[in-house]
């Protein structure tokens, strides 16, 4: 029943997002055919889809009348410039990049302060802290995991799956906590686990339910933004270097058992594997979520880079660019929790390296 479930929902999923991807795509290519005016650009497409933006866009339509109905939802701008001050205002005032407001523009994905006559005003620095499609997701993201846990905690307390069976949700949850404990926070810290098990189950579900998010048509691509990586990134960093002791630093700063010479030219190796290591689950995470949006994005752009030289050829070509786009889809369903065990798991043993050689670390 649950496999039932989950190919319809795999399905819906993905008629709404070919129906919502085709339609910008249509109108695009129309223009292009008709009047010459513009093209599809497959790379626009792709990098207007990933990159972070001032509002939610789900499909657009060109009237008969030669204008656009864009289906958006406007998110919140919030500026500070020195000069001007705060100001604060939905992003429905720029309509879409084609007007100004308040002295300021929209440039791409930027909003940059101009003058009267509407060209970039260089003297005027802008600090941008709006509420991004990326910031709003990552707190609803964090909101619905709130409430999930909750409610999974309250049966707890209730009795439910304590005297008997886990039910529901407990039952998909359970499992997960369980395998972050024995095969992610035993198996690298040892008998010290408890201090940073809640650390790694809070990483684990928060990279997760991110990913999940991403997958959704029209959503943000969150953990594919570099910033957000960063930040996990560096947060892991800080748990690193606190876990640290003599050991450690012994090792890194004066490695034993080796000549002087080689101590010396291992030194700074040493000291940059201490950054390098943060640096990879950044650099992974971020890369693996954006390659799989790209992917996805380029079989179903082939529909309408094919579509440009013949009709015909873009229609007999659609079933096979959705075959491989759902065949990478489903594929990235699984990325999204493949992804989130290796960023926890590898921030789990850099833990356990750096508390090698402690009284109750992972030889027991």
């Amino acid at each position: 029943m649950l496999v039932r479930r989950f190919k319809s929902f795999t399905v819906a999923v993905f008629s709404v997002f070919f129906v919502l991807f085709a339609l910008p795509a249509v109108a695009g290519e129309g223009e292009g055919g008709e009047h010459g005016e513009a093209k599809f650009d497959p790379g626009k497409e792709m990098l207007d889809h990933i990159a972070d933006a001032h509002d939610f866009h789900f499909f657009t339509i060109k009237q008969n009348d030669g204008s656009e109905f864009h289906a958006t939802l406007p998110l919140p701008v919030i500026l500070y410039s020195p000069q001007r001050g705060f100001d604060f205002f939905m992003s429905s005032k720029f309509h879409h990049g084609h007007e100004e407001y308040k002295g300021y523009k929209m440039v791409g994905h930027d909003i940059v302060a101009v003058k009267e006559d509407g060209t970039p005003d260089d003297t005027v620095k802008v600090y941008d802290f709006s509420l991004t499609k990326n910031v709003v997701q990552m707190f609803l993201a964090i909101i619905i995991l709130f409430l999930i846990m909750r409610y999974v905690a309250k049966k707890y307390r209730e009795g439910q799956g304590v005297n008997s069976a886990p039910k529901g949700l407990q039952g998909l949850i359970e499992p997960v906590v369980l395998f972050v404990r024995d095969d992610v926070a035993k198996a690298n810290l040892g008998h010290g686990y408890k201090k940073y098990l809640p650390y790694l189950l809070t990483l684990f579900f928060f990279i997760l339910i991110n990913n999940l998010f991403g997958l959704i048509p029209g959503s943000a691509n969150v953990t594919g933004n570099i910033a957000f990586t960063a930040v996990l990134g560096i947060v892991s960093l800080i748990v690193i270097l606190f876990s640290t002791n003599k050991h450690f630093w012994g090792h890194v700063f004066w490695f034993p058992g080796v000549p002087i010479p080689v101590k010396i030219m291992m030194l700074p190796v040493e000291l940059l594997g201490v950054f390098t290591k943060p640096f990879a689950l950044i650099i992974r995470l971020f890369a693996n979520m954006t390659a799989g949006h790209i992917i996805i994005l380029s079989f179903v752009s082939l529909i309408f880079i094919f579509a440009e030289m013949t009709k015909v050829a873009g229609i007999a070509f659609s079933p096979v660019s959705i075959l491989f786009a759902v065949f990478i889809y489903c594929i990235e369903v699984l990325v999204a929790f493949i992804q989130a065990f290796i960023f926890t798991n590898l921030t789990a043993v850099f833990i356990g390296q750096a508390r090698e050689g402690s009284h109750d670390d992972g030889h027991h």
